[in-house]
């Protein structure tokens, strides 16, 4: 009931709200939805808020705010630790929530570029930072890994090919032949094999590589 006031409280003020559907899941929607700023409480089914805190940051640093009822000191300094920006105790004001929203918006957002996050199948790639976080752990990528990871993964679904790729690589300052790309394909396979993340990368032949 809550989250569906706030909702609606800030689609009257002109922002776009979703409320998080898959509590099991909240990674994969927060990284669907791509939002500009978070709003957390500590008590969720499955998980708590506090885990979701720590997952989030592992892949961006979108502003994050607990809303909460537990708002003894401790839970307030556990939230900071876990990477909050702010925190608001239960009950509270809903005009008094949409400033404090407006403002960290402001004080991001106008300083600052929001760094998309892309994921495919659980695996989260931070497009800033150029890592690969997947099952809680971080897949350590080179930079051309990192570029044909990004190539791919912005054009899921669809067919890349090799010289669309080798254009991509083109952009560092080493050559790069037919042989180069196959040589950091097979790496990154190799990576992601051993992460888990099995069949990650098709490859059509004839065609290029594609993420499904």
């Amino acid at each position: 009931m809550i989250s569906s006031a706030v909702e609606k409280q800030l689609k009257e003020w002109g922002l776009d709200a979703r409320c998080v559907k898959d509590f099991k899941n909240v990674l994969a929607e927060f990284s669907d939805y791509a939002p500009q700023l978070v709003l957390l409480d500590i008590s969720l089914p499955f998980f708590n808020g506090y885990y979701w805190c720590g997952e989030i940051r592992k892949v961006s640093g979108t502003p994050i705010i607990f809303i909460s009822s537990a708002s003894d000191n401790m839970n307030i300094i556990m939230a900071m630790n876990m990477g909050a920006d702010d925190f608001i105790a239960k009950p509270f004001d809903m005009s008094v929530l949409t400033a404090k929203i407006q403002a960290l918006l402001r004080r991001t957002y106008d300083y600052a570029q929001s760094v998309p996050v892309l994921e495919h199948r659980g695996a989260l790639l931070n497009t800033g930072s150029g890592t690969l976080t997947y099952g809680g752990g971080v897949i350590e990528l080179t930079k051309n890994e990192h570029r044909i990871l990004l190539a791919l993964m912005q054009s899921k679904g669809k067919t890349v090919s090799r010289e669309k790729l080798m254009e991509k690589l083109w952009e560092t300052d080493s050559f790069v032949d037919e042989n180069t790309l196959t040589v950091n394909v097979n790496r990154l396979r190799k990576k992601l094999d051993a992460a888990g993340l099995d069949g990650f990368i098709t490859t059509k032949f004839g065609e290029g590589y594609l993420i499904e």
